[in-house]
């Protein structure tokens, strides 16, 4: 018998396809602005997630940076593997 396989390949997209059901819960937003948002966010998340990164304390020195003037910190690299 063969293996189960995945509806998609793409693991960008499996990453993501949680969002996008709860995108679909929720209705959605009402704006375009909204929707870049939560898209961004989303990604952000997911980017922090496979880091080994918090979402939110990146997202609490980046309000920080920008509140003081300053130049936002990057995306925690991705870790090395050995």
């Amino acid at each position: 018998a063969e293996p189960p396989l995945s509806l998609s390949n793409n693991s960008a997209e499996q990453a993501l396809q949680h969002w996008g059901i709860t995108r679909c819960i929720s209705h959605g937003t009402p704006s375009e602005a909204g929707s870049r948002a939560f898209a961004f966010l989303a990604s952000f998340i997911e980017t922090c997630r496979r880091r080994g990164a918090s979402a939110w304390q990146h997202l609490g020195t980046d309000i920080a940076a920008a509140r003081k003037g300053l130049q936002l910190p990057m995306i925690p690299a991705i870790p090395a593997t050995v």
